[in-house]
């Protein structure tokens, strides 16, 4: 049984949550949960929200606890990027990029 959750239009960019995305990919799902609390990070706080909003897929659906479940698929795609200027030396106007990106979280129950 696969459970799923998404976020979309996060104000970080993908670069920046991919590495915190590959420490837990695969793993058990309390493991990331614990691994998320304790890397004092911003970032790692969207991430640890998604999660826990799979969990509580999981526990509301079927009634499946954490510690049975790992994260089968965890992905941070791009999303639109917010493109302004702001000025620069001489009169120029220096072009900025805000990015964006999408998350989706698919935890599998473990078979018994």
């Amino acid at each position: 049984m696969e459970f799923t959750a998404k976020a979309r239009y996060l104000s970080y960019s993908p670069y920046k949550l991919r590495p915190l995305v590959d420490v837990v990919r695969g793993k058990n799902a309390r493991y990331a949960i614990n691994w998320l609390r304790t890397f004092r990070s911003q970032r790692s706080e969207v991430v640890k929200k998604v999660l826990d909003s799979v969990l509580a897929n999981a526990k509301n659906l079927k009634n499946i606890e954490p510690e049975n479940l790992f994260i089968k698929e965890i992905c941070v795609d791009q999303g639109p990027i917010h493109r302004y200027f702001k000025p620069g030396a001489q009169g120029r106007a220096n072009p900025q990029r805000r990015r964006l990106c999408h998350m989706k979280i698919v935890l599998e129950a473990k078979e018994a």
